[in-house]
C-alpha cells in the first residue's frame, strides 16, 4: 500500500524508482538495492536513496549486463567480491537477486537488482518479489504513458508555435485560453500574457464588423465558419470552430487566422491584368458555357455586360455554321493545343467576328477535358482590309492587264522586276524581260538620256514622256514615250521604278509624212 501511495504521489519517475529500490531492500533483507529500466537499446540506472547507492557505481556495468541477460521470472547469482567490498554494510553480501519486471504483453520494461547476504529465496519471498515486480511494472507503464502524453503535449504545443497563421482559443466568457506564437509575437507579447484576457484585446489584429465580445466571432451556433476580415494593413481568412470543452456547458472556440494579404494583392493584380489585357480571355467548359471572361471578351462579342456573357447559353448562337464547334472540338481534342486558329464567330447583334485564338484544353486525370482556356484576338478590322486590299489589287491587276501601254518595275540598278501582260501580248518573252537591264533594249545615241531619267527618278523626281528609240519584239526599232515613277517603301525611300512604255512609232511616221 506505502508503495501505491508513493508511485502516485511522485511526479517523476527516477524519486519513484529510488524509493522503490530502497523500500524492496528493506522488505527482502538486502543492503543494497536498484532498477534497470529500459527505454529501447538505452539503459537507465536508479539506484535506492542511501549510502550504497553512490558506491556501487564500480560495478554498474556488471549489474547492468547480468541483468539485460536475466530471461526468467527472477534469478540468483553470486556477487563479486570487489563489488561487495564497496558496499558500506556491516555484513558483506554475497548474492544478487534479479527480478524481471515485464509489461503485460510481457515486454521486458526493467530489472530489480537486490543484494544481500543469503542467496535462496523462500516461497514467501518469491510472491513478495512476484508482487513487487507487478507493482513496478505497472507504474513503469503508467509513467510511460504520462511521459508519452507530455512529450504529445510539448510536440502539440511546439507544432502550434511553429505555425505561422494566427491561433486563438477562447471559452464561452471570451476569455482567452491559448494562443501561439506567431500571434503574441505580433502583438509584441509572450503567449502567456494572453491567457485569461478578453478576446476584445484582439480588436487591433483584423475586424469582421461583429457586435460580438470577439472581433473573430460572427455566429456563434455554428460549429465550423470561414470568411474574410482584415484591418487597415492586412487581410485575413478567418477559420473557426467550436468544440465541447471539460464541462457540457464549457464550448472552447478556435480561430485560425491566415494572412492572404498578398494573395488578394496577387489576385487583385492578376484581375487588373485580365481585365485591362485588349485581347479576348476566357474560360469554358466543354459544352460552350463560359465560366469567366475578361472585360475585352464582353466587349468582342457585343454582351453589356460580363454577368450577362457567363448567364448567356451563347454555344448555339456562337457559331454560324454548326459543324465549325464540332470541327474545333475535335482539332483541340486530337492536338490539345490550338495556336493561332482562325475561326469567324457571331456577336450579340448577329454581326460576324473574325478571330485568330490560342486555345489549350485542362484534362482531368482520366484524359478528358474538362475546360477550355483561350485568348482571343478580334482580326475583324484586318480581315476586312484584307479584303478591301485584295479589291483593290484585283482592281488594279485588270487596268495593268487592259492598258495599251508596256508597264515595267525596274530596281534603282535599273533591272526589271515585273512586266504586265501587255509586254507579253507585243511578242516580248519572259526570259528575256526579268532580270535584264531595260537600258539594253534603248539605242546607243539614246541611253544617256534614258540613264539620266533613271537617276532623276531614282533621286525621287518623276519624269514623263520622254521619247526615245528602243528595240522592238521582233527587233526593229521603234519610237517610245517612256513615263517614269518613283516607289517608295515605308521609311519613304526610293526602292522601285514603274515605267510606262507607249508606242508612237506610227504617229511619229504619220506626223513625218505630214
Amino acid at each position: 500500500m506505502e508503495l501505491a501511495v508513493e508511485a502516485a504521489r511522485s511526479r517523476h519517475l527516477p524519486d519513484f524508482l529510488e524509493q522503490f529500490a530502497l523500500r524492496s531492500a528493506c522488505m527482502l533483507g538486502a543492503s543494497w538495492g536498484g532498477v534497470a529500466v529500459y527505454l529501447g537499446r538505452e539503459t537507465k540506472f536508479h539506484a535506492m536513496r542511501g549510502s550504497g547507492g553512490s558506491t556501487v557505481s564500480s560495478g554498474e556495468e556488471w549489474i547492468l549486463s547480468n541483468a539485460r541477460e536475466c530471461r526468467s521470472e527472477m534469478e540468483t547469482r553470486t556477487l563479486p567480491k570487489e563489488i561487495a567490498a564497496a558496499l558500506p554494510c556491516a555484513e558483506e553480501p554475497e548474492a544478487v537477486i534479479f527480478v524481471r519486471i515485464a509489461s503485460s504483453d510481457n515486454e521486458k520494461l526493467g530489472t530489480l537488482c537486490l543484494f544481500r547476504k543469503r542467496k535462496t529465496l523462500g516461497a514467501e519471498e518469491k510472491r513478495l518479489l512476484r508482487a513487487l515486480a507487478s507493482h513496478a511494472a505497472l507504474s513503469l507503464e503508467n509513467f510511460r504513458r504520462f511521459s508519452q502524453l507530455e512529450r504529445s503535449k510539448r510536440q502539440w504545443v511546439e507544432d502550434i508555435d511553429a505555425i505561422s497563421d494566427y491561433i486563438v482559443v477562447h471559452d464561452r466568457a471570451w476569455k482567452i485560453l491559448r494562443t501561439n506564437r506567431s500571434l503574441a509575437s505580433y502583438l509584441g507579447v509572450p503567449p502567456v500574457a494572453l491567457v485569461g484576457e478578453a478576446t476584445s484585446s484582439l480588436r487591433s489584429i483584423a475586424e469582421t464588423g461583429s457586435a460580438l465580445p470577439c472581433p473573430f466571432c460572427r455566429d456563434t451556433e455554428r460549429a465550423r465558419e470561414e470568411y474574410v476580415a482584415g484591418s487597415a494593413e492586412r487581410i485575413f481568412l478567418v477559420s473557426t470552430s467550436r468544440t465541447p470543452g471539460v464541462t457540457d456547458d464549457d464550448t472552447r472556440t478556435i480561430h485560425v487566422l491566415k494572412d492572404i494579404t498578398d494573395r488578394r494583392e496577387a489576385e487583385r493584380r492578376y484581375r487588373e491584368l485580365f481585365d485591362s489585357i485588349q485581347e479576348g480571355l476566357f474560360f469554358a467548359t466543354p459544352e460552350g458555357r463560359f465560366l469567366d471572361v475578361n472585360d475585352a471578351m464582353v466587349r468582342m462579342l457585343g454582351y453589356a455586360s460580363r454577368e450577362e456573357l457567363l448567364r448567356a447559353d451563347v454555344s448555339p448562337h456562337l457559331y454560324p455554321a454548326p459543324e465549325a464547334r464540332e470541327k474545333f472540338l475535335r482539332a483541340l481534342a486530337q492536338r490539345g493545343v490550338l495556336r493561332n486558329y482562325d475561326e469567324t464567330l457571331r456577336r450579340k447583334d448577329g454581326t460576324l467576328l473574325h478571330t485568330l485564338q490560342n486555345i489549350t484544353a485542362v484534362r482531368d486525370a482520366r484524359g478528358r477535358i474538362v475546360q477550355i482556356r483561350g485568348l482571343m484576338l478580334d482580326v475583324t478590322e484586318q480581315k476586312t482590309f484584307q479584303s478591301q486590299l485584295q479589291r483593290e489589287r484585283d482592281f488594279n491587276q485588270k487596268i495593268l492587264n487592259t492598258t495599251q501601254s508596256m508597264i515595267l518595275v525596274l530596281d534603282t540598278a535599273g533591272l526589271i522586276s515585273y512586266a504586265n501582260r501587255r509586254c507579253y501580248e507585243a511578242g516580248y518573252q519572259e526570259s528575256e524581260l526579268i532580270g535584264h537591264r531595260l537600258v539594253d533594249w534603248v539605242e546607243a545615241s539614246h541611253r544617256e538620256d534614258f540613264d539620266a531619267a533613271l537617276e532623276t527618278t531614282a533621286n525621287g523626281h518623276q519624269v514623263e514622256n520622254l521619247e526615245l528609240r528602243a528595240r522592238r519584239s521582233d527587233g526593229s526599232m521603234g519610237h517610245f514615250s517612256i513615263s517614269l515613277s518613283p516607289m517608295r517603301d515605308e521609311q519613304n525611300t526610293v526602292n522601285n521604278v514603274v515605267v510606262v512604255m507607249t508606242d508612237i512609232t506610227d504617229a511619229v511616221l504619220l506626223q513625218a509624212k505630214l
